[in-house]
C-alpha cells in the first residue's frame, strides 16, 4: 500500500504511529499558509516549528526515508499530491474547528486514516456508563484512571517501510494556481525571521522533571522554583510522545500530580472535540464582557500597574511562556478585574504563547472568566496582591521581568494601597482598585446568572 505520512502535532522519529505502517511512504510536512498569513514574521512558534522540521528530516533520513517539506494551502498541495495515486493519508487527529474543518476536506480528496497520538486517550474512550461525556474533571479524571491502567503505552513498533521516490530536497512552495516550485529549504522562504529561541531536549527537560517530583505538588505554583516540566511546547508540537513521558513517570513515586496535570490537557482537549461551539462562545451565561480598546491596549503593553500581572503579560512577549499560576492570575484579572471579554485574551495568549494549544487555552480562559465547562465559580476573582504575595513572596519573578521595580521595598511591592498612592519612576500606578472591580464583576455576573 502506498501511503502519505502527513506530520503535524508529531514532530518526532522516537515512537510514533505513522511510522508503523508498511509499505511504500512519503512522509511530508506541509507549512500551511493559510494558518501562517495571519502570523508576525517574528512568530516564535513558527522558528520553533521549522528548527523541529529539519531535525525530523535528519532523523528520517537516519533510517532510510525523509521528509518533503511544503509552502502552501493545504487543499493546494493535496491537490497536487492526488497526481501521485497514494492510498490513504495517515495523521494524528487534532480537535480544533479549522483542524477537523481542514481534514474533512483532504478526506474527500483521499481516503483519510486517523491515529490517536496527541492525547493519552481518544475523544470517545472515557465516557459515563450511558456512553455520555464528563463535564466534570473529578470524575473524568478517576474514570481516566481505571481506563490508563489497562491502556497499551508500550512503544509501537516501527513497520517496514520504502521511501517513495522523489526529489526530498529543498522547500516545495504551491501557489494558488496549483504550480510548483522549488526553493532552498530556510525560514526565510516561507515570509519568516528566524527567532533565537534555547530549545532544550525534551528528554533533558523529562529526566529533569523526574528529580523534582518528590517535592512536585507542593512547588510547583511557586514562581522561584522551577519546578515546571516545561514540556508544554515538546507535547504540543510532538517533539516527544505522551506515551514516552507515561512510560518515564507512572512507575515513580509521586507521579500521580503530573499525571493529574497530563489528563487535565486531554479533559480540554475532549471537551472542545464534542462541544466545539465552546472555542468561540460560552458555555454558561449570557454575560460576555465590555469590549473596552483602551483597557485591552493597557493589559497589551503590560502597563496596568498591577505588578503580577505586568511581569506575566512582559514575560509572555519575551519568551512566549508564562508560569501557569501567572496565566490564571492574569486571566482572573482580565476578565474579572477589567470585564474584557475572554476571547480577546485567549486570542492575545494564542498569538504570543509558544506552547498554544487551542483546547487548553480556549477551556482555561473559559474557567477564569467562569463561563466554562467546570470552570471556577462566577464569585471566586483571584487578587493579584494576595497571589503575588503568596507564590512571589519575595519578589524575584516579578523584579525579573520589571526592572522598575527592581528597587522597590519588598513591603511594598504587594501592598495595592501603596502603589496607588505613590510614584514610581517609569511605572503606571494600579489601573484600578482591585476590591471595587471584583465586587462590580460579581454583581454583573450575579445578574447575567438569574436571567438565564
Amino acid at each position: 500500500m502506498r501511503r502519505i505520512l502527513w506530520f503535524r502535532r508529531d514532530l518526532r522519529v522516537a515512537d510514533n504511529p505513522l511510522l508503523a505502517y508498511e509499505g511504500e511512504v512519503l512522509p511530508i510536512f506541509i507549512f500551511d499558509r493559510d494558518i501562517l498569513d495571519a502570523l508576525d514574521t517574528k512568530d516564535k512558534r513558527v522558528s520553533f516549528i521549522y528548527e523541529s522540521v529539519v531535525k525530523l528530516k535528519h532523523e528520517l533520513r537516519k533510517i532510510e526515508l525523509d521528509l518533503r517539506v511544503f509552502y502552501g494551502s493545504v487543499d493546494d498541495v493535496f491537490e497536487h499530491l492526488g497526481s501521485y495515486a497514494f492510498d490513504e493519508v495517515v495523521a494524528s487527529g487534532d480537535y480544533d474547528e479549522y483542524a477537523k474543518e481542514r481534514d474533512l476536506r483532504v478526506s474527500h480528496k483521499l481516503h483519510f486514516r486517523y491515529i490517536q497520538d496527541t492525547y493519552i486517550f481518544r475523544h470517545n474512550e472515557v465516557l459515563k456508563g450511558d456512553g455520555t461525556i464528563y463535564f466534570v474533571f473529578t470524575p473524568f479524571y478517576k474514570k481516566a484512571k481505571l481506563v490508563l491502567e489497562s491502556k497499551n503505552i508500550d512503544v509501537i513498533p516501527r513497520a517496514k517501510q520504502t521511501l517513495f521516490s522523489l526529489d526530498y530536497d529543498g522547500l516545495l512552495k504551491v501557489d494558488a494556481d496549483k504550480n510548483i516550485s522549488k526553493v532552498e529549504l530556510n525560514i526565510q522562504n516561507i515570509g519568516f525571521k528566524k527567532v533565537e529561541l534555547e530549545i532544550i531536549s525534551p528528554y533533558e527537560k523529562l529526566e529533569d522533571l523526574v528529580k523534582k517530583f518528590p517535592r512536585y505538588k507542593e512547588d510547583r505554583d511557586f514562581l522561584s522554583l522551577d519546578a515546571s516540566s516545561h514540556l508544554s511546547v515538546d507535547l504540543r508540537f510532538g517533539t516527544i510522545g505522551i506515551r514516552e513521558v507515561l512510560r518515564r513517570i507512572m512507575p515513580l513515586e509521586n507521579s500521580e500530580a503530573f499525571v493529574r496535570q497530563l489528563i487535565f490537557r486531554d479533559f480540554y482537549a475532549y471537551l472542545l472535540f464534542h462541544l466545539p461551539y465552546i472555542e468561540h462562545k460560552n458555555y454558561k451565561y449570557s454575560f460576555n464582557g465590555i469590549e473596552d480598546g483602551q483597557k485591552f491596549r493597557i493589559f497589551c503593553e503590560a502597563k496596568t500597574g498591577v505588578p503580577i500581572v505586568d511581569a506575566g503579560v512582559r514575560e509572555l512577549l519575551k519568551s512566549g511562556e508564562m508560569h501557569n499560576r501567572v496565566r490564571m492570575v492574569v486571566a482572573s484579572f482580565f476578565t474579572k478585574d477589567l470585564l474584557l471579554p475572554w476571547q480577546w485574551g485567549e486570542s492575545f495568549f494564542a498569538k504570543h504563547l509558544l506552547d498554544f494549544d487551542k483546547a487548553s487555552n480556549v477551556l482555561s480562559w473559559q474557567w477564569s472568566a467562569g463561563t466554562g465547562v467546570d470552570s471556577q465559580p462566577y464569585f471566586r476573582v483571584f487578587n493579584p496582591y494576595l497571589q503575588s504575595k503568596k507564590f512571589d513572596k519575595d519578589g524575584i519573578y516579578i523584579k525579573k521581568h520589571i526592572k522598575e521595580l527592581k528597587e522597590l521595598d519588598l513591603k511594598y511591592l504587594h501592598n495595592e494601597e501603596y502603589l496607588l498612592n505613590n510614584s514610581i519612576k517609569n511605572y503606571p500606578k494600579p489601573m484600578l482598585r482591585h476590591k471595587e472591580a471584583a465586587k462590580k464583576a460579581i454583581e454583573i455576573f450575579r445578574r447575567a446568572n438569574r436571567s438565564i
